[in-house]
């Protein structure tokens, strides 16, 4: 490569590579990321298979190979693109490589690799259509696609030193400064101060004479940040060009990239682009004979994070250890060796060439006023795409995470994001409409950053968050400043103590007394936003401190001295699932009864109808195993033992006649509440407006989910000379609360349930052959009705509406049934076993579907007209909002409808409340205290779906437990506060020698009926275990427990954050 000497053969040369011979334009390329992530992820190897083919096919003059730096989406390596169609191909392994190469020879779509929409299924054969770029706008980043790093003519290709070219042609270091301030561009390194502003400054500054350095600062420290380290492996030149033009703007000779040591490739690239720019004669001394000097040098860091902070940076490079210092003076009047010294981030530099080239007019274009051009983030954690993301400043938080990133890979709400890096905020999901930018994040109590973006869903724990980033900056203080070195240290500790339920309200108070401290009379800017965690996390997160402090409970299943056993923790009657599945394990199957029974008064109910959120949390899952089938095993034991084995400890009232109780409903919660208030002494008369009790058991829960007699057998066990069952008695018509309360009884809880489904609001829904799903299922499991005709179309995707689905499928004049939801399937609350059952039985599950219109034929239902939907922002619930496409209706010819898109307890049941004093909500619903159950009557309480809405049966049975404990409280008059419940297993189980086989065994899978036969009954579906399988499946439990548990010869008990109970 021959040195250019003038500006005239700079333009010449560009000129002579601009119009070099192109590669026919169907001239296929594969494109492949060879970034640190990509390497990582195996790119290296599909490079190998791609050259070994080219090579052994003899390929070379048909296909193109480049090799680039991060191209974004790396949740997708290791991919190839394919140009000029920009076909997408992602996660390739190497056998796959082939058939890519294949297609793009014949211009063809391999539509098995072909990149697919993930959960959606939705096929895209452009790259620019896919939801993850099409919203982006790839200014910067977008330019690593297009050349291969190593690689200057590539480079100039693009336009690469055009901008160069031009600075040097109007020969005015003012104008440069001038564009770049009417640009508006902001430094991208986190604190935001106007590029051009600074260059002014820079440029003014010094004697004559006297040196001035530019600086790129690259120590990138930020904990899952990598945007600068991407620009500089895949597009060194445009930041030494940035660099280039920046030094002449400012009249400085001395250019330095300060580099952390922990970037290999970024740094090996920045060297070749170095070199390279020296021998085409861009760097050095009389730069194309105009009597600039400007040169490069890389400067690497050690990785202290302290010196991403200016005059900490300038230290180092100074060759001491870095610290920062007092300004006055800004490194811009002293810095390097008490000269002037520039600092800008790469990305800052990278954005300058663009200005030049395009004009600041039309820079300003991009972005809103303030905050013009993009940004580049690096979009991690609980999201669906990870990767490098460039928008335009303004574009909202929302349309990041949802549209760019995909929202949630799983069914876990999103509850934050945190930006800045460690000494950033977190921003709650409510205010994910705010807007990116400097000026908005501040405000929030966040801050830009250099564009870490860290998202958080509800398994998140915010307190373990600011404890993990304050734990960061701790040991990352450089010690010089007292407030800093010591504030950051007792914070940690601070929130030490709360996780491990050491905390206090007290605790709370002076956590924020020292985060406002520290960021007061810190010296720098790392140390003045060091408490940045804790003061968001206190400000939008608060309640998770006090359930912390007051509860002792982590919900998100993160602290774990406030969680202890996980399977516990998650069960809402705190059944210690540890405990019987290591009794089974041991062959002692009447323990592990007991131990069931205890917590638990419907065990057989829920061994079959649970939603087993124990599973969900069991470590043996989310270490990255199969969790144990707990839930199986708690059907292995109820269905050895008979409910009426289990005699439960009894108090007997002393002060007198018993108090009396009245509960309305015999649900779950009702019948629970019930059973523990008789047990308590109390004499209980429960109302049911249903011919027998059970509540939704009997009335909507299928036979072939759940057996009548397991019902019977489980209330028979419960029901006892204190308690009372009326049936056949409706609230409002046969009685009133009032008349209870007249009738001597010193508490009535409301057990209402959710009995009735809501309504579609469309016309025609009460026409014959639309049935709500509550009354369609009642039909069939109370009076034996088969509703259901010809093609059944169900609405909804709970768990009501699979119920309905299969019950339908099984009613013998039904010839298909569809489920039509107006989401995706991964956003269906239905069990996901479920859902597997009724695709099994091949009932069609149509995703993202609305209806719209009900039609009829002679009076009947005959058609549904349906709309097809997109996902949108997400509502209350955290899932996408379904937004109908235009132009999209279709028809529907169908024989029955069955709706089942909610439930609740209906205006029959809650006018009645209403009337009875009790304030209830607009959704028919009772507003009680989540705590105290208490409604707005001091001696009526509610529990169960009355007050949530439809939940699950376990949930509902917790809430009937704290019903009965609170009215217990309440009569006794005492304080209605219940102490928080152990996590810490109270009594030690020695653990059983395990064979290494069995504990190697995969999950055992429960058995199940054949589908062609159970289709054709109301049989039950699930089968239990045998023992082989529930000995094996009880083996592979980690044993949690001991972790907590003491030793027999170890008196001591340690319960986390107070008493037992």
């Amino acid at each position: 490569m021959r040195k250019l000497i003038s500006l005239d053969e700079l333009i010449g040369f560009r000129e002579r590579v601009a119009s070099k011979e192109e590669p026919e334009a169907e001239t296929p390329a594969l494109v492949v990321c060879a970034g640190t992530g990509g390497q990582a992820s195996g790119s290296n190897d599909i490079l190998r298979i791609i050259k070994r083919h080219i090579l052994q096919e003899n390929l070379g003059d048909k296909i193109e190979l480049r090799i680039t730096g991060c191209q974004g989406f790396c949740e997708m390596d290791p991919f190839i693109l394919v140009e000029p169609w920009l076909h997408l191909y992602p996660r390739l392994r190497m056998e796959d490589v082939p058939r890519v190469i294949k297609a793009a020879l014949e211009g063809q779509v391999d539509e098995d690799l072909i990149y697919k929409e993930p959960q959606v299924g939705t096929t895209f054969h452009s790259q620019s259509d896919i939801p993850f770029f099409k919203k982006q706008t790839r200014t910067i980043l977008g330019n690593n696609q297009m050349l291969d790093p190593i690689r200057i003519f590539n480079y100039v290709e693009r336009s690469g030193y055009a901008a160069l070219e031009k600075v040097l042609t109007k020969s005015d270091p003012d104008w440069i400064v001038e564009e770049v301030k009417t640009s508006g561009l902001r430094g991208r390194g986190g604190a935001g101060f106007p590029t051009g502003r600074k260059w002014e400054l820079a440029r003014a500054s010094g004697n004559e004479g006297q040196p001035k350095y530019l600086v790129c600062n690259c120590d990138e420290g930020d904990p899952g940040a990598y945007m600068d380290r991407s620009l500089l492996e895949g597009n060194p030149h445009a930041i030494v060009e940035g660099m280039l033009i920046a030094g002449i703007a400012i009249g400085a000779e001395q250019g330095i990239i300060y580099v952390r040591s922990e970037y290999p490739l970024a740094i090996k690239h920045t060297l070749i682009a170095l070199r390279q720019a020296r021998e085409l004669g861009l760097l050095g001394e009389d730069i194309l004979g105009t009597g600039i000097n400007f040169d490069i040098e890389i400067v690497r860091g050690a990785g202290a994070f302290v010196c991403g902070e200016e005059t900490a940076l300038i230290r180092s490079v100074e060759g001491f250890m870095g610290e920062p210092r007092q300004r006055p003076p800004y490194p811009i009047a002293k810095g390097i060796d008490g000269c002037p010294t520039c600092i800008n981030n790469v990305e800052t530099l990278a954005n300058v060439p663009v200005i030049i080239n395009r004009g600041a007019a039309e820079y300003t274009k991009v972005g809103t006023p303030g905050n013009t051009g993009t940004k580049i983030f690096s979009l991690v954690g609980k999201i669906r795409n990870t990767g490098l993301v460039e928008v335009p400043l303004g574009m909202t938080i929302g349309e990041v995470v949802h549209d760019i990133g995909g929202g949630p890979p799983g069914k876990a709400r999103i509850k934050a994001v945190q930006t800045g890096g460690p000494s950033g905020g977190c921003i709650p999901a409510e205010r994910f409409d705010l807007p990116v930018d400097f000026d908005s994040l501040k405000e929030a109590g966040s801050i830009m950053g250099s564009g870490g973006m860290i998202v958080m869903d509800e398994d998140t724990c915010m307190v373990d968050v600011a404890k993990y980033f304050m734990a960061f900056l701790r040991d990352e203080s450089c010690g010089k400043c007292f407030t800093c070195r010591k504030g950051t240290q007792r914070m940690h500790e601070l929130l030490e103590d709360i996780t491990e339920g050491r905390g206090t309200l007290e605790h709370l108070e002076l956590l924020e007394e020292l985060a406002v401290v520290v960021k007061d009379t810190s010296m720098c800017g790392l140390g003045q936003s060091a408490a940045n965690p804790v003061l968001s996390t206190l400000r939008y997160f608060r309640h998770e401190y006090e359930r912390h402090i007051i509860d002792k409970r982590c919900d998100a299943f993160v602290c774990k001295e406030l969680v202890g056993p996980p399977c516990q923790a998650a069960c809402p009657v705190g059944t210690e699932a540890w405990r019987y599945v290591a009794h089974i394990g041991r062959g002692e199957y009447d323990e592990a009864y007991r131990v069931i029974r205890e917590a638990n008064p419907f065990p057989s109910v829920c061994a079959r109808a649970c939603d087993h959120q124990c599973e969900e949390r069991c470590r043996a899952g989310t270490s990255g195993g199969d969790p144990i089938a707990i839930r199986a095993l708690k059907r292995f034991v109820t269905d050895r033992i008979d409910p009426s084995s289990y005699v439960p400890p009894r108090q007997e009232w002393t002060d007198g006649e018993p108090p009396r109780v009245a509960v309305v409903g015999a649900g779950p919660a009702g019948l629970s509440a019930a059973h523990v208030l008789s047990l308590r002494g109390y004499r209980v008369s429960v109302f049911e407006s249903e011919p027998e009790p059970g509540g939704m058991l009997y009335c909507a829960i299928p036979e072939y989910r759940l057996p009548r007699d397991v019902i019977t057998k489980e209330i028979e066990s419960l029901l006892d000379d204190n308690i009372d069952v009326v049936c056949n008695t409706t609230l409002g018509t046969d009685f009133t609360i009032d008349s209870l309360l007249e009738d001597g009884f010193k508490a009535v809880l409301l057990a209402l349930g959710a009995h009735k489904s809501r309504p579609l609001g469309i016309e025609n829904e009460d026409v014959p052959g639309v049935y709500p799903s509550i009354d369609f299922l009642k039909a069939f499991n109370q009076r034996g009705e088969q509703l259901a005709k010809g093609r059944v179309g169900i609405i909804g995707g709970g768990n009501s509406a699979i119920d309905a689905a299969r019950t339908a499928l099984r009613q013998r004049d039904v010839e298909s049934v569809s489920i039509l939801y107006r989401r995706t399937r991964i956003e269906m609350p239905a069990f996901e076993e479920e859902i597997e059952a009724a695709l099994q039985e091949g009932i069609a599950i149509e995703t993202l579907i609305s209806p719209t219109e009900i039609r009829t034929t002679s009076g009947l239902f005959s058609h549904l007209v349906c709309v097809r939907n997109s996902l949108g922002e997400p509502d209350a619930s955290g899932r996408r909002r379904p937004v109908p496409i235009p132009d999209s209706e279709f028809l529907l010819e169908l024989d029955t409808l069955i709706v089942a898109i909610s439930e609740d307890s209906g205006v029959d049941c809650i006018t009645p409340a209403r009337e009875g004093g009790i304030e209830v909500t607009d959704w028919n619903t009772v507003k009680a205290d989540p705590k105290t159950l208490v409604t707005s009557r001091p001696e009526v309480f509610a529990a169960g779906d009355v007050i949530t809405g439809p939940n699950t049966i376990i949930d509902a049975i917790a809430d009937g437990k704290r019903a009965a404990a609170m009215i217990d409280l309440y009569i006794r008059g005492e304080e209605l506060v219940l102490p928080a419940r152990s996590v810490v297993p109270l009594s030690y189980l020695e653990a059983v020698e395990v064979d290494p086989e069995e504990a190697r065994e995969k999950r055992v899978e429960t058995p199940r009926a054949s589908v062609d036969w159970r289709k054709r009954n109301f049989a039950e579906v699930e089968v239990g275990l045998s023992m082989q399988e529930a000995r094996i499946e009880a083996h592979r439990c980690l044993r949690c427990d001991l972790e907590f548990a003491e030793q027999p010869d170890q008196p001591e008990v340690r319960v986390a954050g107070g008493q037992a109970e």
